[in-house]
C-alpha cells in the first residue's frame, strides 16, 4: 500500500531533521534534484514554463486512471531539488488529494525561511500550477 501524502510530508521532515546546518540540508536539495528523471524533450515547450519563476522551470502533467503524474525539469540546481520534493509529495495523486493537502513539510524543514523570495515565489507558482491542473481535471472528470 502506498504512502499517504502526509507520511510522505513526515518522510521528508524527518529525512531534513537529521541536519542542523543548511549547508548540509541543501545538500540533500541538491541531491533529489540529481535524482530527479530529466524531462522529455518534447515537453519543453513554452505551454509548459512555469511563470513567475527566476530560473526556467517546466512542469508536465498526465491524468491516468484518476490520478495526476508530473515530471518537472529546472535549469538551477536548487530549484531541481526542491521540484523533487514536491512532486514526491504530489505524484500519483487524486485531484482531490491535492487540492485537499496541506503542504506543511516546507516550513517544518525551514524551507520558507531559508529560500530567497524570488525563490520561494517560484516554488509557490509551481505548487499553485499543481492545483490548478488538480481543479481542472476534478472538474473535467465530474462532467
Amino acid at each position: 500500500m502506498s504512502q499517504t501524502i502526509d507520511e510522505v510530508q513526515q518522510e521528508i521532515v524527518d529525512e531534513f531533521s537529521i541536519y542542523d546546518d543548511w549547508m548540509d540540508k541543501y545538500a540533500i536539495i541538491i541531491e533529489q534534484g540529481n535524482a530527479l528523471q530529466p524531462i522529455d524533450e518534447k515537453y519543453k515547450i513554452p505551454e509548459n514554463i512555469i511563470e513567475g519563476c527566476q530560473s526556467r522551470v517546466w512542469l508536465q502533467t498526465d491524468y491516468r486512471d484518476g490520478k495526476l503524474w508530473f515530471q518537472a525539469e529546472s535549469d538551477a540546481i536548487i530549484v531541481k531539488g526542491l521540484l523533487a520534493l514536491v512532486l514526491r509529495v504530489f505524484n500519483g495523486r487524486t485531484p482531490d488529494e491535492i487540492i485537499n493537502t496541506d503542504l506543511r513539510f516546507m516550513k517544518e524543514i525551514g524551507l520558507t525561511d531559508h529560500l530567497s523570495p524570488t525563490r520561494s515565489n517560484g516554488l509557490l507558482s509551481v505548487i499553485k500550477q499543481i492545483r490548478f491542473y488538480a481543479i481542472a481535471y476534478k472538474a473535467k472528470a465530474e462532467k
